[in-house]
């Protein structure tokens, strides 16, 4: 009998295929880590990014993480409210305002990393080592002709 959960062969022969649903299953289980706690993949990203590139401009920030002004707002909203990041109007322009990420939300980037981590662990499961390692250097390489990031 054929399992009515198989996908299609002729769709597990493609790559592309393969990344499209391992990834959505990977961001599925990280999304509901950080649910158990209310919080979003986007709070990850944005206490990343403050913590890897340093205070930014609001604007800035949700250009560099594609993120819409608005939701970017109510992101920022958020965990300014637990305390995780401060937001400060420029007195040289008041339409601007820097974002710099506090000690609570380094922390809460610690905590946030480990849950990854985990998640990550588990996906990666049934890889070696240097199976991983090959797997990430393959993707980076993807993700830089994609993106033209280094």
């Amino acid at each position: 009998m054929i399992d009515p959960q198989a996908s299609p062969p002729s769709l597990t022969a493609l790559t592309t295929y393969l990344l499209s649903r391992t990834g959505k299953t990977a961001r599925s289980r990280l999304a509901a880590r950080f649910a158990e706690r209310r919080l979003r993949l986007w709070h990850h990203a944005v206490l990343a990014a403050l913590s890897d590139f340093g205070p930014h401009a609001q604007r800035e920030l949700a250009v560099r993480l594609a993120v819409d002004p608005s939701d970017m707002a109510k992101i920022l909203d958020e965990l300014a409210e637990d305390g995780r990041v401060d937001r400060v109007r420029d007195s040289a322009d008041r339409r601007r305002v820097t974002v710099t990420l506090t000690d609570a939300g380094r922390a809460l980037l610690a905590e946030l990393d480990a849950e990854a981590a985990a998640v990550q662990e588990a996906v990666l499961e049934p890889l070696t080592a240097q199976e991983r390692a090959q797997l990430n250097a393959l993707l980076s390489k993807v993700f830089t002709h994609l993106t033209g990031e280094a």
